[in-house]
């Protein structure tokens, strides 16, 4: 549910705390004293008295400190709420709300909106906070993480200023290649982008939507709610469409988060209804809608499809409680949420949020180790103390200061240049060269492995061997950790996208083209990586190569997950079109090879090992008809996640912190069953461990070769070496 692993992050939205009316407060919103104030609506436009709303609305406050709560702790790891990023979904709810409230308070007394004063006050609230959290992370990354993290994070920082991070998320998101890269301690400001994306058009929306009916005399909230439901029920059509097809965008995307924040701004033009709602009514609403937020962060997990349907229960509890806060009641939720430690958590949530996630991805670099859950809570009740410091010092003395808050000119400017220094603190970081120095000169691997006298495997042996032991990254590493991430395949992009169905065209002549005798790679990414020395062999034996893979689809006739646990229905598709195109070519050789880590087969039952066994025995069924030799290549070792460039650039002289443990590298369970049932079937099976691994270990950089590009494929330099292994092992 929760995208991207810990791509999980919220935003406040509030000008004035919970401030609704649009009175000027002249202190920290703690100090503010409850009143009521009487809205200038014009009678004309209602048959009802004038709405009563209270300035300060305790239960929002409170519902903040809900939202932020379940957000943090879900951070933390803590497993019972594996869906507690729906603090986002309630964030965004209230953030239409309460500014709504503001503008439609300004449309209904003046006839218009000032949008220079709409957004200087956004810039004044918002940017203080946001840009000392960026600058302050800029500066952590650069102290404690490689150079090339910190480059990472400084294009998050140009996109989180240009409110445009979400759309790099979802962009990163829906590229299978950038899917191992290590998340950023700025990628939570994804839903500020969203916001102010959607407050882009909002105001003028509201206004255009509003005067559609001028001819009665004013604006008009009856049109401005119709604007409000087509856009929402548009927007959650293309939420639920998109949560199907392409789940990067439907989670990050404005068109399929609008619908929240247009709930919590229908609410809003429907104050002067909600008003009188019966005690006993309120009061149950409340109580639904605080179950139904909790629930879901208790109920969701990462298999939930997400946003799509399924937002609709925080969302809609979201609005349950705050529309039944927009009357006066006795016995509902309101009671918990009006607590001192709520009000005050509330009151910190912008703040907590926005330092929390930076301190939890940094904390590794600066700790030397993977924190655990316990150590992970530790660490965000820490991040308090900026959140506090930084409400304190920073955001109450500016939004409060009389020349920001009485001039719009000066708060727009106070915007721009806090925007501009963030930017450049970004580019200078980005013109910096993204180097490593490393110790020493290691053995030259190719020249070793090409050298006379002993055969290649045995060489590269007592290599591997001796690499274990070394803990220094050499000087001559190949390929540099800067750039070991472009270290792919050569192969004219000969792999299908994640979302496509149809095979690339042009990719069944590589080797030989007019070679006798065809030669089928087959499978997704870890096949891909195998090309280069496949093609090498090819061209040698005079073969023509096809190259059939796609992004994270197995050769196994497997139902797996995609990104964020959604069943991979285009692998499926493609596979069968694969099938199809490989028995179409007649081939004499079909190489196969997946990806051996992640969920068992969900179309075969059966204890996983059997079920990839079931898969395995439907795919070489399907290939039956081509009489072709088949070739089972088992997986490259697996570094347990570990992003193997930035550990070694981070751990130049401590190599041993990102070596890989054999037990930990192989599906033991998968890796038996895969192996007996192929050999059974007539598969010839290579198991390349030998040349990546000791009896124990894995070293990530062998002689003066980075093994790794990622945090699992192996870099086509390492690949490219092991060409004479792998001719030695194929058939004739």
């Amino acid at each position: 549910m929760c995208y991207s692993t810990t791509v999980f992050a919220f935003r406040t939205s509030w000008l004035a705390g919970a401030q609704i009316s649009m009175t000027t407060t002249t202190g920290p919103i703690a100090r503010v004293q409850p009143t009521v104030v009487q809205p200038a609506v014009p009678q004309r436009l209602s048959p009802h008295p004038a709405p009563t709303q209270r300035s300060f609305r305790e239960d929002i406050a409170g519902l903040r400190a809900v939202a932020v709560l379940l957000v943090v702790i879900g951070h933390a790891g803590v497993p019972l709420l594996g869906g507690g990023c729906v603090g986002v979904d309630v964030f965004f709810v209230i953030s239409g709300f309460l500014i709504t409230a503001h503008l439609a308070g300004e449309l209904l007394r003046t006839g218009r909106i000032s949008f220079a004063r709409f957004y200087a006050r956004r810039m004044v609230r918002l940017l203080p906070a946001s840009i000392l959290v960026v600058l302050a992370t800029l500066a952590a990354a650069w102290y404690w993480a490689s150079p090339m993290f910190t480059r990472a994070v400084a294009g998050d920082a140009l996109a989180s200023v240009a409110y445009l991070v979400n759309v790099r998320l979802a962009v990163q998101g829906t590229n299978y290649m950038a899917a191992s890269d290590p998340p950023s301690p700025l990628q939570h400001f994804w839903s500020l982008a969203v916001e102010e994306q959607f407050y882009l058009f909002w105001p003028l929306i509201l206004m255009l939507g509003s005067l559609a009916w001028f001819r009665r005399g004013g604006p008009s909230l009856f049109a401005a709610r119709t604007v409000l439901v087509v856009l929402g029920v548009v927007s959650l059509g293309i939420s639920v469409w998109l949560t199907d097809h392409n789940q990067p965008w439907a989670y990050f995307g404005l068109q399929a988060r609008a619908w929240e924040l247009a709930v919590g701004a229908l609410i809003a033009l429907s104050v002067d209804r909600l008003n009188n709602l019966p005690s006993p009514l309120a009061a149950a609403m409340s109580w639904c809608g605080l179950a139904a937020i909790v629930g879901s962060a208790v109920w969701f997990t990462d298999v939930t499809p997400f946003p799509g349907v399924a937002a609709l229960l925080p969302v809609g509890g979201a609005a349950l409680l705050i529309a039944a806060g927009c009357s006066v009641y006795r016995g509902g939720a309101e009671s918990v949420l009006r607590l001192w430690p709520m009000q005050q958590i509330g009151r910190l949530s912008y703040s907590w949020y926005l330092w929390h996630w930076p301190v939890l991805i940094l904390a590794p670099y600066a700790l030397g180790r993977e924190p655990g859950t316990a150590t992970n809570l530790a660490l965000v009740v820490a991040a308090l103390a900026p959140a506090y410091l930084s409400l304190v010092l920073v955001e109450d003395r500016v939004r409060f200061h009389r020349a920001f808050r009485d001039h719009t000119r000066a708060g727009l400017s106070l915007g721009l240049a806090l925007s501009l220094v963030t930017a450049g603190a970004a580019v200078v970081i980005l013109g910096l060269p993204a180097t490593v120095e490393g110790r020493g000169v290691a053995v030259d691997t190719a020249a070793e492995l090409n050298a006379d006298g002993e055969s290649p495997a045995e060489k590269l042996t007592a290599l591997i061997a001796a690499s274990a032991a070394t803990t220094t990254m050499p000087a001559n590493l190949t390929p540099p950790v800067a750039t070991a991430k472009s270290d792919i395949a050569q192969d004219d992009g000969c792999i299908s996208d994640i979302q496509d169905t149809e095979l690339v065209d042009g990719c069944d002549r590589h080797g030989a083209p007019d070679g006798g005798t065809t030669v089928v790679l087959f499978g997704d990414s870890h096949a891909r990586q195998w090309f280069d020395a496949v093609d090498a062999v090819a061209r040698e034996r005079d073969w023509r190569l096809a190259q059939v893979t796609k992004g994270g689809c197995p050769a196994s006739s497997a139902l797996v997950y995609k990104a964020k646990e959604e069943p991979y229905v285009e692998c499926m598709e493609w596979r069968e079109k694969a099938i199809a195109h490989i028995i179409s070519l007649e081939p004499s050789i079909v190489i196969m090879t997946e990806r051996e880590v992640g969920a068992p087969p969900q179309n075969f039952d059966g204890e996983p090992g059997q079920a990839w066994a079931q898969a395995w025995q439907t795919t070489i069924g399907a290939l039956e008809p081509t009489g072709a030799q088949l070739v089972w290549l088992a997986d490259t070792p697996y570094p347990q996640g570990t992003v193997v460039p930035e550990c070694v650039a981070t751990n130049p002289l401590g190599l041993d912190q990102c070596h890989v443990r054999r037990t930990g590298a192989f599906d033991i369970e998968r890796r038996a069953a895969a192996t007996q049932t192929l050999q059974n079937l007539g598969v010839i099976v290579i198991d390349p461990t030998p040349w990546f691994c000791t009896d124990s270990v894995c070293p990530v950089v062998i002689g003066n070769t980075l093994v790794y590009r990622d945090n699992n494929h192996v870099s086509t330099t390492y690949i490219k070496l092991l060409t004479p292994l792998l001719a030695d092992q194929l058939p004739a």
